[in-house]
């Protein structure tokens, strides 16, 4: 993290939310000994591109673990349809910061680098209304598979669609990659007033993705491509993937520290 003393301008705010309907009280859910949540906390304290890193929750149980392992903590509304809005509701407590980067709660592997990188093209090009990131999609299940979000771009990687559909359609085989759709996502502060004042657009009541609302109004995404392919909590089923894969991660740390 980024310990400059000058006012914040590029804020990582990490939603969690207890009440799931997969998986209830998730983000305190314990992987090799510790919160989800404090897992995803460690990984982006390595971002080195944020400025301040800060929970944004509805509950009390989340906020008092929080702070337990060091974190600032915002109370947010219990009420919002979407993650951007209690993005948006816990980025109007810092007026001075221009950007805000989401990071899923529910992540314990996101790559710092990927979200330094999201961060310093975010910063660096104005024209960019809203950034995340796509990695290649690996099989045709996964393609076929409508819990997997998959995106197509155009030559400046802006994103043109997101869909639960595989797109796009290969009707020649092998003529392009297909991408999956990260769920990490970076703001401009005016842009995030701006989209939750927005009601929800009909493609993204028909394919449940918030992000196509942005696309309606004629915003640019731009899409960071990227190999790591972020890995969530999302059933208890994937616990033992998981701890398998921190498990690894922390002694390959351990091995590289001098």
């Amino acid at each position: 993290m980024n310990n400059s003393t000058a006012s914040p301008q590029i804020i990582g705010v990490i939603p969690a939310r207890w009440a799931s309907s997969r998986f209830p009280g998730k983000p305190l859910f314990r992987l090799c000994g510790k919160p989800l949540l404090e897992h995803v906390c460690a990984r982006a304290r390595q971002c080195e591109q944020l400025d301040q890193i800060v929970v944004a929750t509805d509950d009390e149980r989340i906020e008092k673990a929080a702070q337990s392992f060091g974190m600032e903590v915002v109370m947010t509304s219990a009420e919002h349809p979407t993650g951007t809005d209690r993005i948006a509701e816990a980025a109007a407590r810092f007026p001075s910061a221009t950007h805000f980067i989401n990071i899923q709660g529910d992540e314990p592997l996101i790559e710092p680098a990927l979200v330094d990188q999201l961060a310093s093209q975010l910063g660096a090009d104005a024209s960019i209304d809203l950034i995340t990131a796509a990695s290649p999609l690996q099989d045709t299940a996964q393609l076929q598979d409508p819990n997997i979000v998959k995106v197509v771009l155009n030559a400046c990687n802006d994103a043109l669609y997101f869909s639960r559909s595989p797109i796009p359609f290969a009707r020649v085989a092998d003529s392009v990659q297909p991408l999956r759709h990260i769920g990490l996502y970076g703001y401009r502060s005016d842009f995030l007033r701006d989209f939750v004042q927005w009601p929800p657009a009909p493609l993204e009541i028909a394919e449940s993705l918030e992000q196509l609302r942005a696309l309606h109004h004629g915003a640019r995404i731009r899409v960071v491509l990227t190999d790591h392919e972020a890995i969530g909590l999302d059933t208890p089923e994937q616990v033992s993937l998981l701890e398998n894969l921190l498990t690894r991660l922390h002694e390959t740390q351990n091995t590289t520290q001098p």
